[in-house]
């Protein structure tokens, strides 16, 4: 049976590493073992990352909300329960920019949360 030689298949691996781990400190980014020890943490970093992401924006939602809610007078938690009694069916996301950009328009859900909630 005739050698099989790998070096182009090799050669393209090692590059595919190397380039990855471009800008990478020290010998992370020079020797191969070490690049590809680092390549794969910082891959299993921004995996982790990309699911993490979505639940720092909505802890950074419910504090916008929260600050809104104080300035009208009205804890979070009572707010979305009275939310969730009027029917009111609005995610955080929005009810976030309410607060930010609407000051009135989120004042007037507050309005009616606490309209909700005296019945």
């Amino acid at each position: 049976m005739a050698r099989v030689k790998g070096g182009t298949v090799t050669h393209a691996r090692r590059k595919k590493i190397l380039k990855a781990a471009k800008g990478y400190f020290g010998s992370k980014h020079l020797l191969f073992k070490t690049a590809k020890e680092q390549v794969l943490h910082s891959w299993r970093y921004a995996y982790i990352s990309r699911r993490k992401i979505k639940s720092d924006y909505r802890k950074l939602w419910i504090k916008r909300i929260n600050a809104g809610c104080h300035a009208n007078g009205l804890s979070y938690s009572k707010f979305i329960d009275g939310l969730n009694k009027s029917g009111i069916k609005i995610n955080r996301k929005m009810l976030s920019e309410m607060a930010i950009n609407d000051p009135a328009g989120f004042a007037s859900l507050c309005e009616t949360v606490k309209k909700s909630a005296a019945k």
